[in-house]
C-alpha cells in the first residue's frame, strides 16, 4: 500500500504539472473552442488512453530501456514540432477556406490524433517518469503500487484537463459566424506554431 503522505505529496506534484500551460493544455483548449464538449470526446479519450499506455510503460520499468536511448528525448522533440506544425496548417487552411468562400470546416481532432499529441509530449513523458521513480518503491508491492499511481494519475488528468476544454468552449465556442471562425482558425493556428516554437527551443 501506498502511504497517505506519499498520496499527498504525489497530488501535489502531478496536479500543477498535470493543470499548467503546456502543448497538451493547449491543444485540448483549441479542441474545446473549435469542436465543443463532445466533439472534442475522442481526442480527450485518446489523450488519456496515451496518459495510461506511458504509465505502464514507465511503471513497468520498461521505461528505463528508452530512457538508455540519448537520442529519444530529441526524436520526441522534433515528432511533436512536426505534429503541432500539421495541425497549425489544417487551423490556417480552415481559415482560408472561410476566407474563399469555401467550406471553412477543419477536421475533426480524432482519438488517434490524441494518443499522437501525447506520445509525441517530452514534457509527459519526463513528468511521469519523475512520478513513478519518486512515488513508487519497489520494494513493496512494486506492481500494485504502479497500479495504484496509474489510476490516480488518470483522476488527475481526467479532472484537470477538463476545465482546459470547458474554457475553450465557454471562451470560444459562442463565436460561430463565418468571420469568427475565419478569426478562430487564423488564431488557433498562430497558437499552435507559437508552442511549436516553445517546444522546439525550450
Amino acid at each position: 500500500m501506498i502511504p497517505a503522505e506519499v498520496w499527498v505529496m504525489f497530488l501535489g506534484y502531478t496536479v500543477p504539472m498535470v493543470f499548467s500551460p503546456g502543448p497538451g493544455n493547449t491543444v485540448l483548449a483549441t479542441a474545446g473552442g473549435r469542436f465543443g464538449i463532445r466533439g472534442s470526446l475522442p481526442f480527450w479519450l485518446g489523450f488519456e488512453v496515451a496518459n495510461v499506455a506511458l504509465c505502464i510503460i514507465y511503471g513497468l520499468g520498461l521505461g528505463s530501456v528508452l530512457q538508455e536511448i540519448p537520442a529519444l528525448h530529441e526524436v520526441l522533440r522534433v515528432c511533436s514540432v512536426v505534429y503541432l506544425l500539421y495541425l497549425a496548417w489544417g487551423f490556417f487552411r480552415s481559415a482560408r477556406g472561410s476566407a474563399g468562400g469555401e467550406d471553412a470546416s477543419v477536421e475533426k481532432l480524432g482519438f488517434v490524433e490524441g494518443l499522437l499529441a501525447v506520445a509525441f509530449n517530452p514534457k509527459i513523458h519526463s513528468m511521469v517518469l519523475v512520478m513513478f521513480s519518486q512515488f513508487l518503491n519497489p520494494a513493496s508491492g512494486a506492481l500494485t503500487q504502479a497500479a495504484m499511481l496509474t489510476v490516480a494519475f488518470l483522476g488527475v488528468c481526467v479532472v484537470c484537463h477538463f476545465p482546459w476544454i470547458y474554457g475553450g468552449k465557454l471562451i470560444l465556442g459562442r463565436f460561430r459566424s463565418e468571420k469568427a471562425l475565419r478569426i478562430q482558425g487564423w488564431t488557433f493556428g498562430a497558437c499552435m506554431m507559437g508552442v511549436a516554437a516553445y517546444v522546439a527551443f525550450a
